[in-house]
């Protein structure tokens, strides 16, 4: 059966039906043993190779042209932006800077050129800068009442911990012990946030963390001056006496313009343990109850030391046992001493 069938298929034959005009013409042996022949199984996986092969070599010269075609692109695309650019920056220099200088014996290419660094000057001054004069407004008058010292704090780090995953893009976890502050220096302390942070991002989360009010006013990036790369409060521009203003922050680089005004923190990173802004509540209490004129004095003094809150509250603790070892002393003293002394003891310490 084999036989006859490869004799048939070895001859040029040439069928014509003359009525359908169909043509069969001869084929190859090589390539009919795939699809006719079911002994010769060991050509099939010979063959397949070769056709991955030559997919594979048709999917890298369509990635080459690909590559090609964007790359044309990209160079189209870079001349049009070049271009743009040029003629933006011809038009600025022909139009907008126009000299108005007239009769004055300068050349007129030389006031296009200093006037046009003018502007490159302005434009720089206005990124560096703060976008006003006066961050804050002036101190409102009697009867309305103006609290007596102004409290500055960072928001990052300070008041809350940002944290960014894929699944719930930003969050901010709030500080313990922020409320409690808020609540507790609202009537001491003028409050202001000052923080490096863009407003239309900030001012969402602060007014949620803040649903009381207690936050005077709120200062962002414009407010900050830029420089060496870096967004510095400036307090020079805030409007108040400095006297009478703390900054609270953990970097000092970031108030580095008035080093004595800052009390240096602990930054936060999420810890659920922590209570450094109840050490500070009680620590800025303790200043506005005592009226200090120069707050920059104490911070001086604290200065020096690594830790200003566990200093402060280890001073605090230790003024507190003597005060109880006098007030011992005293009760002693009052149980052997006339009634009048006793009370002038009293009123002594």
């Amino acid at each position: 059966m084999w036989g006859t069938t490869k004799n048939l298929l070895g001859r040029n034959l040439k069928i014509i039906y003359a009525n359908k005009h169909i043509q069969v013409l001869p084929l190859n042996n090589l390539a009919l043993g795939r699809y006719l022949s079911s002994s010769n199984d060991k050509n099939e996986p010979n063959i397949t190779v070769v056709d991955r092969q030559c997919t594979e070599k048709d999917f890298a010269v369509k990635e080459a042209i690909n590559i090609k075609q964007t790359a044309r692109k990209l160079k189209v695309i870079c001349a049009l932006l070049g271009l743009s650019v040029t003629l933006l920056g011809t038009f600025m220099i022909i139009e907008l800077q126009k000299p108005e200088e007239v009769g004055s014996g300068i050349p007129k290419w030389k006031t296009y050129i200093k006037r046009l660094l003018k502007q490159i000057e302005n434009i720089t001054l206005f990124i560096q800068e703060p976008s006003r004069d006066k961050l804050l407004p002036d101190p409102v008058k009697y009867p309305y009442y103006q609290p007596p010292y102004t409290l500055v704090l960072e928001f990052t780090d300070v008041m809350a911990h940002p944290d960014w995953t894929y699944h719930t893009g930003w969050r901010f976890k709030k500080r313990p012990g922020l409320d409690y502050l808020l609540e507790n220096l609202v009537d001491l302390y003028e409050i202001v946030v000052f923080t490096a942070q863009p407003g239309m991002s900030i001012f969402p989360v602060i007014e949620a963390m803040d649903p009381k009010n207690l936050i005077s006013y709120k200062l962002v990036r414009d407010s900050t001056h830029f420089v060496d790369g870096l967004h510095v409060k400036n307090l020079d521009k805030l409007n108040r006496d400095l006297s009478k203003v703390i900054v609270v922050d953990w970097n000092a680089e970031c108030i580095k313009f008035h080093p004595d005004n800052h009390l240096n923190v602990d930054r936060w990173q999420g810890e659920n343990d922590d209570t450094v802004l109840l050490d500070l509540t009680s620590f800025l209490k303790t200043i506005a109850h005592m009226e200090v004129e120069d707050v920059r004095e104490v911070l001086k003094f604290y200065k020096q030391y690594d830790d200003p809150l566990t200093e402060f509250r280890r001073k605090q603790i230790q003024f507190y046992e003597e005060q109880k070892d006098i007030k011992q002393e005293h009760g002693r003293l009052s149980k052997t001493t006339p009634k009048f002394f006793s009370k002038l003891f009293n009123y002594l310490i």
